[in-house]
């Protein structure tokens, strides 16, 4: 379950909203003045959530490389093709 909850409530309820993520697995959406900030999550998530971010770091490395010679005009061409066909695709099931 994704809790909303102000900054200041955080403060006065840290330990209990700190149970909650732990043993309930609860999210914590931390808002200041109305505006999400930050959020409380359990270290299992936030492990998933670190790698999927190295993840995503090597494949974008990977693509900057692959495409170091190209000129942007030509990557946007290429992107542009890449999403006709896949949505062409999608159309045709």
């Amino acid at each position: 379950m994704i809790r909303e909850t102000s900054a200041m409530a955080v403060r006065q309820k840290f330990g209990e909203l700190l149970n909650e993520v732990q043993y309930r697995h609860d999210r914590v959406l931390i808002t200041r003045a109305g505006k999400p900030v930050a959020a409380l999550i359990d270290v299992a998530l936030f492990e998933k959530l670190r790698k999927l971010d190295g993840d995503f770091d090597r494949l974008l490395d990977g693509i900057r490389q692959a495409f170091t010679d190209v000129s942007p005009e030509k990557g946007m061409a290429l992107v542009d093709e890449a999403v006709h066909a896949a949505r062409k695709k999608r159309r045709r099931r």
